[in-house]
């Protein structure tokens, strides 16, 4: 397949509804960066989102709105250090860095014990 743009494309269409694995890019406006964060959420899915800004400091909060699971900002680039894996219907589990290894462990919890004090 191609790499192939949709302009003009609104949130209830399918294309901005569901994730599309391919050189694919759907263009959606926004008016307001509220506007664009609410745009960016409203799908079933979050896996990944990007943000793109001269603004560091509004690029940054924008990602942190965002419910993905990753956020790239600016092109950012991967970090295998850094815990990769979904929101909502894409998924909750996480691989890579450290959060992976809660995939593997058990947490156990023990109640009611404590200590001896030493004899005074």
């Amino acid at each position: 397949m191609k790499p192939t743009v949709f302009a003009n494309v609104t949130n209830e269409m399918t294309i901005a509804k569901e994730e599309i694995f391919g050189p694919v890019l759907s263009i959606l406006g926004y008016e307001t960066l509220d506007q664009a964060i609410e745009v960016g959420n409203d799908t079933e899915y979050g896996l990944a989102a990007y943000v793109n800004g001269a603004d560091l400091a509004k690029a940054r909060q924008v990602a942190s709105k965002l419910r993905a699971g990753q956020v790239s900002i600016n092109g950012g680039g991967g970090d295998m250090m850094a815990p990769f894996g979904g929101y909502k219907m894409s998924g909750n589990g996480r691989e890579w860095g450290d959060y992976a290894f809660h995939e593997f462990l058990e947490t156990k919890a023990m109640l009611g014990y404590a200590p001896k004090v030493a004899a005074e």
